[in-house]
């Protein structure tokens, strides 16, 4: 009788899986699909002033494959770059100065605010000194993108044309993240996959939708949005600035887009697990807005999608159950389906999808270790610098 309330159990939870499988298929906006990328646009008759803001800290390593990709931009407009050397100690603003009269192309000015005050994260800081200096050129848009990441020629051509086209005052691109190590091959496209299944792309796009999120990587944000929404001082103290930041301009009106990136891509590497773990790890509780409940709810949510699946199935395989190992098989299934597009759009080979349920263990971990690390007081850890929750700061106004 035991035995049977186990197997029986053991299915009910199978079928929920499932069921949960279907729904996120159908129901969470395609968020698997991976074809949503730059809306239609067309050329403008004369093209905006855009500043490019680029904060950097300690980021000579990737800045010789970044920085000479934003200077080389082929923009018919006037365009100029901001690089905002945010306390680095490896010598990145003399790096980029020298890149600068090496490759020429845009303009470039190299400034430092300093160390932030309290209340604000160093990245914030470093972009509000640098959009302050491009205010004063009068630009109708502003580029917000990292030091780490490469931009075909055309890119803010391209962006630009977008956003005017489709009237948006956010354009943002998820760059395509570095896959080549193993780790790489396991983690990156499962992030992105994760990351849309939260925040979907469709939805995001969508007049009247509440879904907001952009990908800070590459931001492209109308000059006047900003101040309406008063970027970036109202969202000063998020790890998670680029969600903060889409939220802040839809809240006030604005229209946002986001889509993945077909030439934007990172040029930072994560070749270990620990390097992978730190990236995740040190923002992944600051999503969950640092409540235990949620963080209890993630991991059961975790567990129940992504791990029921082949637990299922091998109980139900070793217990002589065909109910629980059919049902788990299935939702395993439709799983690695869905995973499979995000594949193709890195490039990867096929047998990586049924990995995926090791992989968000993985996360799991990372999720965990997140909340952990922020009790002790190590929370939200990024180069020297560890950051508060937001309600421990004091507003300075």
């Amino acid at each position: 009788m035991g035995h049977t309330a186990r197997v029986s159990a053991v299915v009910w939870i199978a079928a929920v899986s499932l069921a949960a499988w279907v729904w996120l298929s159908l129901c969470q906006g395609f968020f698997w699909r991976t074809d949503v990328r730059l809306p239609p646009r067309r050329e403008p008759r004369e093209w905006p002033r855009v500043c490019v803001v680029v904060p950097a800290r300690d980021e000579a390593a990737v800045l010789p494959a970044s920085l000479p990709t934003l200077l080389a931009q082929d923009y018919p407009g006037h365009a100029e770059v901001f690089l905002v050397d945010d306390g680095s100690s490896d010598g990145t603003g003399h790096l980029a100065r020298e890149l600068a009269r090496r490759h020429g192309g845009l303009p470039l000015t190299v400034a430092s605010p300093g160390e932030p005050p309290a209340g604000w994260t160093g990245k914030l800081w470093a972009v509000r000194h640098g959009i302050a200096l491009a205010r004063a050129r009068g630009p109708e848009y502003l580029l917000l993108t990292d030091a780490d990441i490469a931009h075909a020629p055309d890119s803010l051509r391209e962006l630009v044309a977008a956003a005017r086209t489709g009237g948006f005052d956010v354009v943002s691109q998820m760059a395509r993240l570095r896959v080549e190590s193993l780790w790489e091959r396991l983690v990156v496209p499962a992030f992105v996959y994760f990351f849309a299944q939260l925040y979907p792309f469709r939805r995001i796009g969508r007049r009247g939708g509440r879904t907001a999120a952009a990908a800070g990587g590459c931001v492209l944000l109308r000059a006047e949005a900003a101040e309406r929404a008063r970027i970036p001082d109202s969202i000063r103290h998020a790890v998670i600035d680029d969600v903060a930041l889409a939220r802040a301009v839809k809240r006030t009106g604005g229209r946002i887009w986001l889509g993945l990136a077909e030439r934007v891509d990172s040029v930072r590497p994560y070749p270990g697990l620990h390097d992978l773990w730190r990236m995740v790890s040190r923002s992944a509780y600051a999503q969950l807005r640092h409540s235990p409940l949620l963080l209890g709810g993630t991991v059961l949510g975790l567990v129940l999608v992504y791990l029921v699946p082949p637990l299922a199935l091998a109980v139900g395989w070793a217990a002589g159950d065909p109910a629980a190992a059919l049902l788990g098989g299935l939702a395993w299934l439709v799983m690695t389906g869905t995973y499979l597009p995000m594949l193709r759009y890195y490039r990867q080979p096929w047998w990586l999808a049924p990995l995926l349920p090791f992989t968000a263990f993985l996360y799991l971990l990372m999720t965990v270790d997140s909340a952990v690390q922020h009790h002790r007081g190590r929370g939200a850890a990024w180069k020297g610098r560890t950051y508060a929750r937001p309600d421990t700061v004091t507003d300075e106004g």
